[in-house]
């Protein structure tokens, strides 16, 4: 269906080179866009970028951290000389640990800030500084159901918080820029076999995640991928400033 497709659309993927934002950013690629793919290491990124290419899209690789305005700005200059105009963004860079409060060192605490909100926050920028004088663009940020419930037996407070603030920052910025063309939302997956939920500290919970999960599995990486295309799509220009749960019903208890 034209509504769905990107074909023509330039996209701008951070933390593509694995989990998520990778299929999200093949996903993208098969839907149409070519791709600008960006992450901290080139570990990933190559295998993406065949991906990209498998599917008859163009990709081009950028190495960075997404705490580092200096460094997205630019990937973005350099996507947009490779690629063209820019016009989907989905940011999926993040990291995620376990720790109990009253033990966690505020380094720790910043580091989840610095990356997961503060990095967040720099990405939509660096993007919507080239989106905003055109009057288009979507941007899609991955957050987590974890910015809306808390997870139980897990002590990650610095990580919820985290989140909460992607969700909240979508929208806030999702209605500065409404009346400039530029929609932002979020996508706010459940338990999901990505590399974050392969950590140690989780590996004996994912049967009981799935077992308080309504759906009672762990969400793929790939099931991320329809409302990250959708959202990026025409198919939802008249959606902003709106929170996706994609979590298999677990909210809803």
């Amino acid at each position: 269906m034209k509504l769905f497709s990107l074909a023509g659309d330039v996209a701008f993927v951070t933390g593509a080179g694995s989990g998520i934002g990778q299929a999200i950013a093949i996903g993208l690629a098969e839907a149409g866009a070519d791709v600008a793919l960006f992450d901290l290491s080139a570990k990933g990124l190559g295998e993406t970028l065949d991906a990209v290419k498998a599917h008859g899209r163009k990709g081009f690789v950028f190495e960075g951290s997404v705490s580092d305005e200096t460094h997205l700005a630019a990937a973005v200059e350099g996507a947009e000389k490779e690629l063209g105009a820019l016009t989907v963004a989905v940011n999926s860079a993040g990291i995620a640990n376990a720790m109990p409060a009253e033990e966690m060192p505020r380094e720790r605490w910043q580091q989840m800030m610095d990356v997961n909100l503060t990095g967040v926050f720099l990405s939509c920028q660096a993007q919507a500084r080239v989106m905003l004088p055109r009057g288009k663009g979507s941007i899609v940020n991955i957050a987590s159901m974890s910015g809306s419930i808390v997870n139980r037996g897990l002590s990650q407070a610095h990580y919820n918080t985290s989140k909460a603030g992607v969700i909240h920052l979508s929208k806030s910025l999702a209605m500065e820029w409404v009346e400039k063309g530029l929609r932002v939302n979020a996508i706010s997956p459940g338990y999901t076999l990505s590399p974050m939920n392969k950590r140690p500290e989780v590996a004996d919970q994912l049967k009981i995640f799935a077992n308080e999960t309504p759906m009672a599995r762990i969400a793929t990486v790939d099931e991320m991928v329809g409302p990250a295309v959708f959202l990026s799509s025409a198919a939802a220009s008249f959606i902003t400033g709106h929170d996706l749960l994609v979590d298999g019903g677990f909210s809803a208890w």
